[in-house]
């Protein structure tokens, strides 16, 4: 989908134009891949505007830094005000955006310890992701491309290169006549999409595989697991062998692009009545309400995006 730019972003704690975002093509994370980021939606209410877990998926950010040994200045409050901020100079909402940490022009080399960590936040105008619109459920396949072994790349950890991984099940499965692929790990129990966690529904309970199988802990996943909780749903989280996507009554994804996206049939075998379940419905209209403002914000979930503010951060 074309992208639509914004006029300001976030770079290192100051805003900068959309047009002077530029790296060297020494960069190491040109070359090695050594980025670290996130995908946060920014919904409009009739309050105004929200921010989806914003401390969630700053506090996601932090953790991968870690993994990757990238020492950078922001916490957790300051990264959060810093997205509130540039939704409001950008005065784009609903919205994604993106923040991402990643070692620039420093030297060549694997080793990156002397090149520099940069921080960015871009925001930009994003709608559907799966679906295009559509309230009828994807077809998806099961991947020929395995997800991350353990101890190879950390799973948990949301880095740039674990998405060269990612590209290879989603082009395959678009070349192929599918919306997406579900890639299994690498004993081959079910992992996740491309870009989203997993779930399935059978006789009433609500399935979705462990972290240890090479599954990003994903926020909306998070939100799921607790309005299901909230509603009663029985949950089971568990290794998943492959054939129980096909005999599921109910499948579908989450995620920050996502959100809750039914699945219509895998391998073109139809899920259930291959139309989108009761539970699967009632977790969508929960969500939604929510990050529509049609319901009430009981979590705590959004953050509010000022409709003025004295001194915007970063500036």
């Amino acid at each position: 989908m074309p992208l639509k730019k914004s006029e300001k972003i976030w770079h290192n704690g100051k805003f900068i134009n959309w047009d002077d975002a530029k790296l060297h093509v020494m960069a190491h994370v040109i070359h090695y891949g050594t980025s670290v980021f996130e995908g946060v939606r920014c919904y409009a209410l009739p309050s105004g505007s929200g921010i989806f877990r914003a401390h969630e998926h700053a506090q996601r950010l932090l953790d991968s830094a870690k993994v990757y040994r990238m020492d950078f200045e922001y916490s957790r409050e300051e990264l959060v005000a810093a997205m509130v901020a540039l939704v409001k100079t950008n005065g784009v909402t609903p919205c994604y955006i993106r923040p991402i940490v990643l070692r620039g022009y420093g030297e060549a080399g694997v080793a990156p310890f002397n090149c520099p960590v940069e921080t960015y936040i871009i925001n930009y105008e994003w709608g559907r992701y799966l679906g295009h619109g559509s309230d009828e459920g994807v077809d998806v396949c099961v991947s020929s491309w395995n997800r991350l072994a353990p101890n190879t790349l950390p799973a948990m950890a949301k880095a740039g290169a674990n998405y060269m991984n990612s590209q290879l099940i989603k082009m395959e499965a678009v070349m192929n006549g599918y919306v997406e692929g579900i890639a299994l790990d690498v004993n081959g129990y079910v992992s996740e999409g491309s870009g989203e966690n997993v779930f399935l529904v059978r006789q009433g309970t609500l399935y979705t595989g462990p972290l240890g199988n090479s599954v990003l802990p994903g926020i909306t996943r998070d939100s799921v697991l607790r309005i299901a909780k909230e509603k009663g749903i029985p949950i089971v989280e568990q290794m998943i062998p492959r054939e129980m996507l096909y005999i599921a009554d109910e499948l579908f994804f989450t995620g920050t692009a996502a959100e809750i996206t039914s699945i219509r049939s895998v391998d073109k075998i139809s899920i259930g009545k291959g139309e989108v379940g009761p539970i699967t419905q009632t977790l969508q209209k929960e969500f939604f309400g929510i990050v529509n403002g049609t319901a009430p914000d009981r979590f705590n979930w959004l953050t509010p995006v000022p409709v003025s503010m004295k001194q915007p951060v970063g500036v």
